[in-house]
């Protein structure tokens, strides 16, 4: 069984616990040795009192502990050893965020001083502590949702792409904030509100026969449908030159199609 040890101190709490650096490391490697389990390393975090939470990320920010986590991503760990789960939180914030991280990996707790205790063990506390998980979850979630709208908006006040997927008769190479034309999309489109212009009694169906007639093909390589029909058509603005997102509306960067 593979293992790894973690061992934690502050400069005032190695006097106060008597949990040195030195002797948490002896406990552990002791106990792997009687269990017969096969310590692959020892993490440490020293000098730390307790643990910093980094708000922006919602993790625990100690270096040692981070270590830790970049060794488990890529290995196959079945415990972390400890000699008391207060090397590892003190808080239950701390607490919910470790066991956040811990059950990514599918890996559990072991502690010398607690041997009966696991992070999987139900008991009412994991009411609490699976609530606290969804709420950070969400939290996170809208977060990362309002500094992309922000970017965005920013970015369509100025008239440039703010991401996401390439309108059709444009195309945007990976990682690029740039919509460049797109020409076999772009002789489509044309066409789309040429039909529009030379028959506008015509139903939505109707173009889109049309196009299948001449031979054009979605961007999937299908047939056209009135869907993708209207959604060209309801783009007019956007084709023109303008650039629109969300609530956001500006002369775009993007050359016009008609």
């Amino acid at each position: 069984m593979n293992v790894i040890g973690y061992v934690r101190v502050s400069t005032a709490g190695q006097a106060r616990d008597g949990y040195s650096l030195s002797y948490q490391r002896e406990e552990i490697e002791s106990y792997c040795q009687q269990q017969g389990w096969n310590l692959l390393h020892v993490f440490v975090d020293e000098g730390i009192s307790g643990a910093k939470v980094d708000e922006d990320a919602l993790e625990v920010d100690r270096e040692g502990f981070q270590n830790m986590l970049s060794l488990l991503s890529t290995r196959s760990i079945e415990h972390v050893v400890v000699l008391n789960t207060n090397r590892l939180w003190r808080s239950d914030i701390v607490k919910v965020l470790v066991h956040r991280e811990f059950k990514k990996y599918n890996v559990d707790v072991k502690s010398i001083e607690q041997p009966t205790y696991s992070i999987y063990k139900k008991d009412p506390s994991d009411f609490l502590i699976n609530g606290l998980m969804e709420l950070l979850d969400a939290y996170q979630r809208l977060e990362i949702a309002m500094k992309l709208g922000k970017g965005r908006n920013k970015k369509a006040k100025e008239g440039g792409y703010a991401g996401g997927r390439a309108t059709f008769g444009y195309k945007a190479k990976k990682g690029s904030k740039v919509l460049v034309i797109d020409e076999k999309q772009a002789v489509i489109v044309e066409r789309v509100f040429e039909l529009k212009e030379l028959f506008p009694h015509w139903t939505l169906s109707e173009i889109a026969y049309q196009l299948n007639l001449e031979n054009f093909k979605t961007q999937q390589g299908k047939a056209f449908t009135k869907v993708q029909v209207k959604r060209i058509l309801d783009r007019r603005s956007f084709y023109s030159g303008m650039y629109q997102y969300a609530n956001v509306e500006a002369i775009g960067k993007h050359q016009a199609i008609i």
